[in-house]
């Protein structure tokens, strides 16, 4: 007599029909920043179709050199990121510094080394305070950067007191606008120095045991602490490496405008947190890659770049960015609640 199969469990058509969501969730939770590759290259493909002029040498190099600035706070936005933190003052850090650079150079005759070691200084003393607050008076850390942004802001309104500072090409803070040409293709240091930083703090993340205590404090700050980990000592490193990253970010940005200028910079701030969050770093912490900002950024000057090569009006630009940092935090939120 011939057995009628039972028909299946609830649970196990469910598990079936999950099965590529599923692998899709393991690989994107593996690799965050494989969607937003993906996110890269359709944009170039689309934009070149557009617009071929997208893909001529000259117009690439604009496109890295705009991306060198962000890309560079980006690395910085990252570790704090990865803390379950955010830095809202550090494109204002960034314009301080320069112009800390610029103007001893310039009025005050300041040897150039001399200079970016100061405006280094500064950059890191920005780091330390908003550390300090952050794991000392236990302060949120976006009410403390929210606090900091207006206090070095207007600290660099009172400092340039309104000057635009320019400095002669070819001297040592100006270094970082200098390219080396390609054809048409023009590759300034300052894109190679911002390059440099992704690869050596990839390796810190991923190779160091000060990478491994990053990524375990912005997961489980309790959990950390039990093991052992150091979590504000962790915590103030994180926010004083980031100011040593903004103070280089600082003379790439010197030598992108030759000079300082007191109102450049003025959208790095949510620039920085638009590309690490478009390129896969958890909002929550704990989970991100470094090489993501990079790709984040990118993607912020591709979508600039190429709608405004299709002619597309300069609001729908700042409408698709919205729309790619929505799409980025939801995507975030289904990889940490869809369980693999």
């Amino acid at each position: 007599m011939m057995r009628v199969a039972e028909p299946e469990t609830a649970e196990e058509v469910l598990g079936q029909r999950n099965t590529v969501g599923r692998r899709v969730h393991a690989v994107l939770h593996r690799m965050p920043a494989l969607s937003p590759l993906i996110v890269l290259v359709a944009a170039c493909v689309g934009f070149g179709l557009a617009n071929p002029r997208f893909y001529l040498a000259g117009n690439l190099s604009i496109v890295l050199q705009q991306a060198s600035i962000v890309g560079a706070l980006a690395v910085g936005q990252t570790l704090v990121i990865l803390t379950a933190g955010v830095d809202l003052s550090i494109g204002a850090v960034m314009v301080l510094s320069s112009l800390v650079m610029a103007k001893l150079v310039k009025d005050s005759a300041v040897p150039g080394p001399i200079a970016l070691l100061i405006g280094l200084a500064v950059a890191v003393l920005a780091g330390v305070v908003n550390g300090l607050l952050v794991t000392r008076v236990k302060l949120p850390p976006f009410i403390v950067t929210l606090g900091t942004l207006s206090i070095f802001t207007a600290a660099t309104l009172i400092y340039a007191q309104g000057q635009t500072i320019s400095l002669p090409p070819n001297t040592f803070l100006t270094w970082t606008g200098s390219a080396i040409a390609i054809g048409d293709f023009h590759l300034t240091v300052g894109v190679i120095m911002m390059l440099v930083l992704y690869a050596v703090f990839a390796y810190a993340l991923r190779q160091t045991a000060w990478g491994k205590h990053l990524y375990a404090t912005g997961d489980d700050p309790e959990a950390s602490r039990l093991a052992g980990v150091r979590t504000n000592r962790v915590l103030l490193s994180a926010y004083i490496v980031a100011g040593a990253v903004i103070g280089i970010g600082a003379w790439i940005l010197v030598g992108r405008i030759n000079g300082a200028d007191p109102n450049a910079g003025f959208n790095t701030n949510l620039e920085s947190i638009t590309a690490v969050v478009i390129g896969g770093t958890s909002l929550f912490g704990g989970r991100g890659a470094v090489v993501g900002s990079l790709i984040g950024a990118l993607i912020v000057q591709v979508f600039d770049n190429g709608l405004a090569l299709a002619g597309v009006d300069p609001n729908y630009q700042v409408l698709a960015v919205g729309v790619l940092v929505l799409l980025a935090v939801g995507a975030d939120q289904w990889i940490r609640s869809v369980k693999a």
